[in-house]
């Protein structure tokens, strides 16, 4: 018996092997936080493996890094902001890439859950005059979601100073040190600032309304020779957040932000998906590239970028033919 059992362990284990190799490794590079859920979901509930394919996470520290290795071909996909895509392909992004970088977006995720929140002190819009505010680069991700929202509340950016901080998590721990006077954030950061006495100051979907936030982003070249794969990454995306919409998942996505954001508690964790899974403002659950949204996205980059000029085509930055296959069938 032992003999058999030994044979059917051993066979058991070279079937596993045999199967992990065939799957199709893809390199993901992300912000860290919260907004990963629908990935960590994926990964726990083996989507992406049932899809044909192993996800490599990469945490990156600023969208140039991201976005530089998304260019230079480090990195197969970046969950990212759209206006970063944008940026780039117009050749407006801070970090030097190759030309021409082929850069598009296949699926939305969501509205970016974009929040103001203030420094140490700081209650209200009018407390940020002389201060200096941080943003992850001057030229892409959501720094000109600040600048609007600055505006809308009555601060001229000649009333303050803005420095380049990072990604998310690095801004967010320079802001609890009192580093800056504010900072936009994503939940869950904005309740964890919240815990520990800071003030959000403003949600942009209050006034922004529609706004594409975080996409999957990779080079058209890459995705033309790898479109299976990529159709599976989707699909298994797409397959994380209908389990997380499910209300008898909800502890699970409860555990998943406790075990992967830092100084998350189950208490906040519970705050953060009334936001993450909102009817109305939470993730995507048909991962659509948003028009509306991408919309204010080429609005707020043609009335803040230096180059002043026009944008009004997203279909020049996305292709949604792979999320139509990947959700046909």
């Amino acid at each position: 018996m032992s003999r058999l059992v030994l044979a059917f362990a051993l066979t058991l284990m070279s079937v596993i092997a045999t199967a992990q190799t065939q799957l199709k490794p893809l390199s993901v590079i992300v912000f860290p936080g919260g907004f990963n859920l629908p990935t960590w979901a994926a990964e726990r509930q083996g989507f992406f493996e049932q899809n044909g394919v192993r996800v490599v996470l990469t945490a990156t520290p600023s969208s140039t890094f991201q976005m530089q290795g998304l260019a230079e071909g480090r990195f197969d996909i970046a969950m990212t902001a759209f206006d970063n895509v944008v940026a780039y392909q117009e050749g407006q992004g801070e970090a030097k890439i190759p030309d021409n970088p082929d850069m598009f977006a296949f699926m939305g995720s969501d509205n970016g859950f974009l929040s103001v929140v203030g420094g140490k002190g700081v209650k209200s819009f009018a407390d940020l005059k002389g201060k200096k505010l941080s943003v992850d680069a001057m030229t892409t991700g959501f720094a000109f979601v600040l600048r609007e929202l600055l505006a809308k509340n009555g601060i001229a950016e000649s009333d303050v100073s803005f420095e380049r901080a990072g990604g998310v998590v690095q801004r967010y721990q320079e802001l609890i040190k009192g580093t800056h006077a504010a900072t936009v954030v994503l939940t869950p950061f904005d309740l964890l600032a919240e815990a520990q006495g800071h003030v959000q100051l403003a949600r942009a979907d209050e006034h922004l309304g529609a706004y594409l936030g975080v996409v999957g982003a990779s080079r058209r070249s890459w995705a033309r020779q790898n479109e299976q794969a990529l159709i599976g990454f989707i699909r298994a995306y797409h397959a994380g957040v209908a389990f997380l919409y499910d209300p008898a998942n909800r502890e699970v996505a409860e555990a998943l932000l406790v075990a992967n954001v830092r100084a998350m508690t189950p208490a906040l964790a519970k705050r953060s998906l009334v936001v993450l899974l909102g009817e109305k403002a939470g993730f995507y659950r048909d991962v659509r590239l948003d028009p509306q949204g991408a919309a204010t996205v080429l609005a707020l980059r043609s009335k803040y970028s230096e180059a002043r000029r026009p944008l009004t085509d997203a279909g020049k930055y996305m292709d949604g033919s792979y999320r139509d296959k990947a959700l046909a069938r």
